[in-house]
């Protein structure tokens, strides 16, 4: 069977289906023996974060300890040990901001407002788009739930070549989605449009493409019209959590309550730390994650950072923690540490590391973290992200896992920022996955060899100084 060939991108005519995009449809390649090679898939590179990181000993456990929820990932995860930012000290300033500014950098920061150089995602992009994304696109997406707010470096984490943040924090479900799919403008009369904004949904702009490639004159096949109205859906139901609108599609999934999380200032009062709860902050976190990959999914960005927990960060969590079925602890920082204000919080539990104890507190917590991100990962290796050469987005794109700390305690420095946990996806092809991995190494070579594997010339740190090729890491 021969199917008339739809571009990806032109197949919605109106303006507002710019910021939708589409599933990827059979009419949409050219033959379908030709399916798996009928487009190259997008150079992609994406930094993930999460906060006070992982002990060195405790990541020597692998799948059976705090990495347990990365293991139905283990397969297109490449995880590595011994992976160093000891360059990145800055003396005098607090070690959860060097790490957290050598994170995906590989240097110390510059100031509070700047790091030290640019980060991995942003000198790919400079390498692979010299003049630009295609029109349209969000040239870089910068999302997360954080409550540490004191430098800038502790909770964003892509920058460009002049150290400058490469995009603004979108910290609220409403911000990500309107920064994703943009906002319609319904009048020029200086009516109020934020709430006009809120009675209409952006799919209004392409619902005469929608009739159109779902009636009966539509040039799709009945499995491709099914797709289109699913994924015109999708996003509506996303539009509703977001927004959390009255207006309801039909069988539309019932609305998350509305978030009561704290956000900007009011989310790190003084550094003393604030009361959450498990559900609002995974239920908070799920909804960003959510909306950030089906902006991936949608090729509406290719670049950019996600975080989950800032450096240093500073909550009281409360709530029963569950994993697969069965409950592994109980949170409740405050009463545990029998402390209040900042001392009460989550990031204690690091500064009290002791390898010959259980360390039981600290252990849920990073399993938790691990968790969530296992979440974000796995919305980019479903049915719903598989591209042209039969690869998930997972596995055709690098993202970089990584954190602030190899340790935690602050009265070794150099052993804090040593053995800081890394993970990275095999991008589509170039770099080993399936394996946890001894590399020995410091940060700016591992990252360098990344760049390399990505075929960009360009390199992180002094030029002055010899480089070690982590040639172990690539296939």
């Amino acid at each position: 069977m021969t199917f008339k060939r739809l571009n990806r991108r032109t197949m919605l005519r109106s303006i507002g289906a710019a910021t939708i995009g589409l599933p990827l449809l059979e009419e949409m390649l050219a033959t379908q023996a030709s399916a798996a090679t009928a487009e190259q898939v997008p150079v992609r590179s994406f930094n993930v974060f999460f906060g006070l990181g992982i002990p060195a000993p405790l990541q020597t456990e692998g799948f059976e300890g705090v990495l347990e929820p990365l293991k139905p990932l283990s397969k297109k995860l490449l995880i590595m040990r011994n992976v160093d930012q000891i360059r990145c000290d800055e003396k005098g300033i607090n070690a959860h901001y060097d790490g957290a500014s050598g994170a995906f950098t590989a240097e110390p920061p510059d100031g509070e407002a700047k790091s030290g150089g640019p980060s991995i995602d942003q000198v790919i992009r400079k390498a692979h788009y010299p003049e630009g994304l295609p029109r349209g696109m969000v040239p870089t997406l910068v999302g997360g739930t954080f409550f540490r707010r004191s430098r800038v470096g502790r909770y964003v984490h892509s920058y460009n070549q002049d150290c400058t943040v490469a995009a603004t924090m979108q910290e609220k479900p409403r911000d990500l989605f309107e920064r994703v799919f943009g906002s319609i403008s319904l009048s020029e009369d200086g009516t109020d449009l934020r709430k006009r904004r809120l009675k209409r949904s952006v799919l209004d702009s392409v619902v005469a493409d929608y009739r159109f490639y779902t009636g009966s004159n539509s040039p799709l096949g009945a499995v491709s019209k099914a797709r289109v109205a699913d994924h015109l859906d999708r996003i509506r139901e996303f539009e509703q959590r977001a927004y959390a609108l009255k207006e309801k599609t039909p069988n539309a999934p019932t609305l998350p309550p509305r978030s009561q999380i704290l956000h900007g200032g009011q989310a790190d009062p003084g550094g003393m730390g604030i009361d959450i709860t498990l559900e609002e902050l995974t239920t908070e976190w799920r909804l960003m994650a959510d909306l950030y990959a089906l902006a991936i999914q949608l090729d509406r960005t290719r670049f950019g950072a996600l975080t989950f927990l800032a450096a240093g960060e500073r909550i009281r969590l409360t709530g029963d923690y569950e994993f697969n079925g069965k409950k592994l602890w109980q949170f409740d920082d405050a009463r545990q540490q029998k402390a209040s204000g900042d001392k009460g919080c989550s990031h204690e539990w690091w500064h009290k590391f002791n390898e010959k104890k259980k360390n039981e507190a600290l252990r849920a917590h990073a399993h938790m973290k691990m968790r969530e991100i296992a979440y974000f990962l796995n919305k980019l290796d479903n049915s719903d992200a598989v591209e042209a050469n039969g690869q998930t987005i997972l596995e055709n794109s690098l993202i970089t896992i990584s954190t602030e700390s190899g340790d935690g305690r602050h009265n070794d420095v150099k052993r804090e920022l040593s053995g800081v946990f890394h993970a990275i996806t095999g991008a589509n092809g170039r770099f080993k996955t399936g394996e946890i991995m001894d590399v020995n190494a410091e940060g700016m070579d591992v990252y360098n060899t990344m760049l390399a594997g990505m075929d960009v010339k360009d390199r992180l740190g002094p030029t002055r100084r010899d480089a070690t090729s982590i040639d172990v890491i690539r296939r």
